[in-house]
């Protein structure tokens, strides 16, 4: 919460459209676990990449099938982004990957948690897709 409230004094005092304001954001963005993961700064088991997507296996699955499908470039969430090509690759790819790992014939749960009140946990857009199994309904 903390992180997201600096974030938004930062954009306002020093708009992500001027030099100083985008090495700013960019200093903060370094923490970004999923960032250093698409930069090959941290090991993942990765399991599709490409120039703009990059897919991996969740580290703490919570179905037999866990993956994630994230954006390379750093994009906070879904609500800050109006890049409507990029989000369709985004789901394309999650929807390409869950039916080659098998979840074609009984389906799959395709997840994007959003903000604080939405349950996101890393502030990097992504995919959540799990499957294998019967999912309970509602999820939390």
């Amino acid at each position: 919460m903390i992180f997201h409230t600096i974030l938004s004094i930062i954009s306002i005092r020093f708009p992500l459209d001027d030099e100083f304001g985008v090495r700013l954001y960019s200093c903060l963005m370094e923490d970004c676990i999923f960032c250093k993961i698409a930069h090959g700064e941290i090991p993942a088991r990765n399991i599709y990449e490409d120039d703009e997507v990059l897919a991996f296996h969740d580290v703490s699955p919570q179905a037999p099938i866990h993956f994630l499908v994230i954006p390379k470039r750093h994009i906070r969430n879904i609500m800050e982004t109006d890049d409507s090509l990029l989000l369709g690759k985004l789901l394309y790819q999650a929807q390409k990957l869950a039916a080659a790992l098998g979840c074609a014939e009984n389906g799959a749960r395709f997840v994007i948690n959003c903000k604080f009140d939405g349950g996101q946990t890393v502030d990097h857009l992504h995919i959540h897709v799990l499957g294998g199994r019967p999912l309970a309904w509602p999820p939390g």
